[in-house]
């Protein structure tokens, strides 16, 4: 596979940005998209959603730093909200998660796609790659292997190249924070049988100033120079609105990537596409090999 697999991040985050990734999916301006089943906006856009999988991939986006748990998590969120980022960053690192509480939250996410879509997840990542954390990342591969033995989903590992992390200015910093947290990562997704992605890009300061559409096009010109594996863009868009202004920080930025997605010239034939019916199979991502 040599195409990008370009794909929207917080799909239920708000309608918004629900509507605004269905309509970029209905012109074939996106690979996937991944899902937050935590929000109230999950159970009535996600047969809106369904209707989109002759297209695209649709995958879980593991939420574990907005809003509400799925259920109980006394540890984690013993207020009944999950921590801020740094919080759980903190939590995890010294070691104050629970295991048990992690997976349970992580089956109860996954099972609210499932009961909703009606299918297993094309794909897994995490909001704000909370996927690679201590803690997270063991209960994560534990619950897919054990759950989907035969054809696991595509793990999402959210290292950029090294190469690249100079060439992104102010993303730079964050880029290589996570990298650094997914040491490994990939390699222990490899012990449990489960395929992750050979390259990532997508990390943005989200300057408003700056050209969305020359940020996107330089991601996906790189994005080819592979001959073989796994290449994974991420975006985030969404039309701007007051709802997503109460729960996220970017909200003009995102309105900008869904307008530079949508006008960028021949973006449908740079991009990988999923081929099937809208209730066909999940798709089956061994073929593409895994991260060396």
């Amino acid at each position: 596979m040599t195409l990008p697999i370009l794909t929207a991040d917080d799909y239920a985050m708000t309608d918004g940005v629900s509507r605004s990734i269905e309509a970029l999916a209905y012109e074939r301006r996106l690979s996937a998209t991944s899902v937050m089943t935590t929000m109230p906006e999950w159970p009535t856009s996600a047969p809106r959603l369904k209707v989109f999988r002759d297209r695209i991939a649709v995958g879980l986006h593991l939420n574990l730093t907005l809003g509400a748990p799925a259920g109980p998590m006394p540890r984690l969120a013993p207020d009944g909200a999950f921590p801020s980022l740094n919080g759980l960053m903190r939590a995890s690192l010294l070691g104050h998660l629970s295991p048990d509480e992690i997976r349970g939250e992580i089956s109860r996410q996954l099972d609210l796609f499932e009961r909703h879509l009606g299918c297993a997840p094309d794909h897994v990542d995490g909001h704000q790659h909370v996927q690679v954390l201590p803690v997270i990342r063991p209960a994560l591969l534990a619950e897919l292997a054990a759950r989907y033995p035969s054809r696991p989903p595509l793990l999402r590992d959210p290292s950029d190249g090294a190469g690249q992390l100079l060439s992104r200015g102010l993303a730079g910093a964050k880029a290589l924070t996570v990298k650094l947290l997914a040491s490994g990562f990939s390699r222990a997704a490899r012990t449990r049988q489960i395929v992750t992605n050979t390259r990532f890009a997508g990390y943005s300061a989200f300057d408003t100033t700056a050209s969305y559409q020359a940020e996107i096009n330089a991601e996906l010109d790189r994005a080819p120079q592979e001959a073989t594996g796994l290449s994974i863009v991420m975006c985030h868009p969404g039309y701007a609105d007051a709802a997503l202004a109460a729960l996220d920080p970017v909200v003009e930025r995102r309105q900008q990537e869904h307008d530079g997605l949508m006008q960028l010239d021949a973006l449908p034939s740079r991009i990988w596409h999923a081929v099937r019916a809208a209730d066909g199979a999940v798709i089956d991502w061994s073929e593409a090999g895994m991260k060396a």
